[in-house]
């Protein structure tokens, strides 16, 4: 088979496969090192050299990988219009190998001609995009039934919706279907605001890039782990790279954890902020688990100068999709209650396992916490499974996730339409919530526990049946 090389000095050096998140290859110029060959890329691309090992490194890597799981994030096919799509997703994920694949299916279907690509983690600035936007523009085949531009991390570009914008506006891209992809949620909303009426007619345009399904990681092979496949899955946090290192050895390798603690203290760094601080809020998050906290609390627990610095953290970790909010809400006014005391959980469990104080790495490891700790993970994993399926139907704000408490009762999720979900560690009944029809006579509650039961509007399931959806 060829491979991927350049006229201009490149060549392949190996690196570590990680199953989804580094290469197997990297195009390594001798004078620019680690600078992948974008130019090389779309010469192959127009020429439909789909051949050439190295080209798309991360699928590459899929083929000793030990489960590939399907993407499920409500963009099942490209359209053939054009306009800007906009996929934001944590790092770890597989964003990058969905665009590689998206990049092959393209040529594969449409012809050469038809798919180019660009890095953003190497343009220098919005005015680089600009530059070689308007480039690329006029480069697709003549007769092209699709022209697609894909842009891999396109957030590591500051202000880069100036520079696509700029070239919107110039009408050069008018034929072309823009899809990007980066890590940081408030991003996409920024985008969506600074780009207004410059999407084309698509009927969505945003999309997060979510965990892997309980039950697709079961499908994939996570069913061979036995009792050990639930455990393994909540560390996992649905990041294909981690589930894959589960399924092959049982235990989240060293390496994922690293690599998700750089990504979150990487950027953190960029916006300022201190890793002595990160260290304490993540312990103070750990700390109180599923307790009400508030951002006064968190200031004082983890030493922060006010409140106002304690929102800009959560804000930082929720723009990375690892944390959630959950306000109190309040069933009179059907909206929620800022000025009270918020729950902030995790909705990136891989992002909880990277930052955990017990540092459990595996589902025996994970089993043998403290029935409180584990509660935790378990409200935590109810969480993460009701952002996923708010991000999934396009919901603006999928990490908002308020909670419900009266004087003497709670409900740990507020999920809308009038239905709630409560996590119970252990044993639950029917009899435990008969307050609840009371309180709420048109809603419907489930309660996430270890022993299932069936009652007028109050279910009782298991986490597993929850994460499954047949709950």
């Amino acid at each position: 088979m060829p491979t991927l090389g350049s006229t201009s000095g490149a060549y392949l050096k190996p690196v570590r496969a990680d199953r989804g998140g580094q290469p197997l290859l990297n195009v390594v110029n001798v004078d620019n090192v680690n600078v992948v060959n974008v130019e090389r890329v779309n010469a192959l691309l127009l020429a439909g050299r789909l051949d050439v090992r190295g080209l798309f490194p991360r699928l590459e890597a899929l083929d000793e990988a030990p489960a590939v799981f399907r993407w499920q994030f409500g963009l099942d096919q490209l359209p053939e219009e054009p306009g800007v799509i906009l996929i934001r997703g944590a790092r770890q994920y597989g964003k990058s190998t969905w665009l590689e694949g998206s990049i092959r299916e393209t040529v594969r279907r449409h012809g050469p001609g038809t798919a180019l690509y660009l890095d953003g983690d190497h343009l220098r600035d919005a005015d680089h995009l600009a530059s070689e936007l308007s480039r690329l523009a006029g480069v697709f085949r003549l007769d092209a039934p699709v022209r697609r531009l894909f842009i891999d991390e396109i957030t590591a570009v500051a202000e880069w919706e100036r520079g696509l914008k700029r070239v919107l506006d110039r009408g050069e891209l008018r034929s072309v279907l823009v899809v990007t992809t980066g890590s940081r949620a408030t991003d996409l909303r920024r985008g969506a605001e600074r780009l207004p009426g410059r999407k084309g007619r698509l009927a969505r345009t945003a999309y997060l890039f979510l965990p892997v399904p309980y039950a697709e990681f079961l499908r994939a092979g996570g069913s061979a782990l036995g009792r050990r496949a639930l455990g393994s899955y909540l560390l996992s946090g649905g990041s294909p790279v981690a589930c894959g290192e589960l399924v092959r050895s049982g235990r989240i390798p060293e390496w994922t954890i690293e690599a998700v603690r750089e990504w979150i203290q990487g950027e953190c760094a960029r916006s300022g902020r201190s890793r002595r601080s990160l260290l304490a809020v993540m312990e103070a998050l750990h700390r109180h688990g599923g307790t009400p906290l508030g951002q006064t609390r968190l200031a004082r627990d983890a030493g922060l100068a006010n409140n106002t610095v304690a929102a800009g953290w959560i804000e930082v970790l929720s723009d990375l999709l690892c944390v959630g909010t959950s306000a109190a809400w309040d069933p009179g006014r059907r909206a929620e209650m800022p000025r009270k005391q918020a729950k902030f959980p995790f909705v990136n469990l891989l992002a909880a396992a990277a930052w955990a104080p017990d540092a459990p790495r595996s589902a025996e490891e994970l089993a043998r916490l403290g029935p409180e700790r584990q509660g935790v993970w378990h409200e935590w994993a109810v969480a993460q499974e009701l952002f996923r399926r708010a991000a999934l139907l396009g919901r603006p704000e999928p990490e908002r996730l308020p909670y419900w408490a009266s004087r003497e009762h709670e409900i740990d999720f507020v999920a809308g339409d009038g239905s709630f979900v409560e996590v119970k560690w252990g044993r639950a009944s029917a009899l435990d919530f008969s307050w609840f029809p009371k309180s709420f006579p048109k809603g419907f509650l489930t309660v996430v526990c270890g022993t299932p039961f069936e009652a007028d509007r109050i279910r009782g399931v298991t986490l597993s049946e929850f994460l499954e959806g047949s709950a």
